[in-house]
């Protein structure tokens, strides 16, 4: 399960009080759901040179993974920021602000960081970019940084997951380690590979298309990674995800 803790477009934070965190783990025991994570803010930046955005990223962050902490939630999934000056500096700044959250907030939550699709000054759209962020992280605090593998994102980026699946995870294994990958986002991309734009797609309906998730479904490398869906909600938000998960769902049942 993915969720958020907050509103996810304001920078007004929340606390979550005792009752509240004491009801959650109560109905979350009475579900099938074995994997939880929060998205954080899409607002925070904590690449960016501006002084005030990043404390103010920072603060947020901070709260998020207090919220984390407080829900019992086992990652907290977060954007790259931005580097909007330069690249290296931009990696080094996000890097350091981690260290400083996950220092300032200790616990069992594991941040996941999330691959971009790579439009703008995007941080984190390779697998090299990627692991040079999380090498920028204190060694103290890198062992509670993984990475979160979204599927149109990656294609966006680049990495070709219908032609060349296993060089894709191959070149992941090598770059970043497959023991990195603790979650993943499964969405169809609505723009073609290298696109370097994040648009999701229904699953199958895509440039990525059946086969590819098909593959992703079955992979025995992947099988234990939490997957969640991302994909758009057309008029009935619940009826689509069922189908949608009933579709990945069915490419495990009719496996040879």
């Amino acid at each position: 399960m993915q969720m958020f803790s907050k509103m996810a477009n304001r920078w007004a934070e929340r606390l979550c009080e005792d009752e509240e965190c004491r009801a959650f783990a109560a109905a979350l025991t009475a579900t099938d759901v074995r994997a939880t994570a929060a998205h954080d803010s899409y607002l925070i930046n904590l690449a960016s040179p501006d002084p005030v955005l990043r404390a103010r990223s920072l603060a947020s962050f901070e709260s998020e993974l207090r919220r984390c902490e407080a829900l019992g939630l086992e990652y907290l999934v977060s954007h790259p920021g931005n580097f909007m000056d330069d690249r290296a500096s931009g990696i080094a700044r996000n890097g350091e602000a981690i260290g400083i959250a996950l220092e300032r907030v200790p616990g069992r939550v594991v941040l996941l960081m999330e691959m971009t699709a790579g439009s703008g000054t995007a941080i984190g759209s390779s697998f090299e970019e990627m692991a040079a962020l999380i090498e920028a992280v204190p060694a103290p605090h890198r062992d509670r940084v993984a990475v979160c593998v979204d599927t149109a994102h990656v294609f966006a980026a680049g990495y070709d997951l219908v032609d060349d699946y296993e060089g894709v995870w191959a070149r992941f294994a090598d770059t970043l380690g497959m023991h990195r990958l603790r979650l993943m986002h499964l969405n169809d991309s609505k723009t073609p590979l290298g696109s370097r734009r994040d648009r999701h797609e229904l699953i199958a309906e895509g440039a990525i298309g059946e086969r590819a998730f098909r593959r992703l479904m079955t992979d025995e490398r992947l099988e234990r990674i939490p997957k969640v869906i991302e994909t758009p909600k057309l008029d009935d938000a619940e009826t689509t995800d069922r189908r949608m998960l009933e579709r990945l769902r069915s490419y495990v049942s009719s496996a040879p």
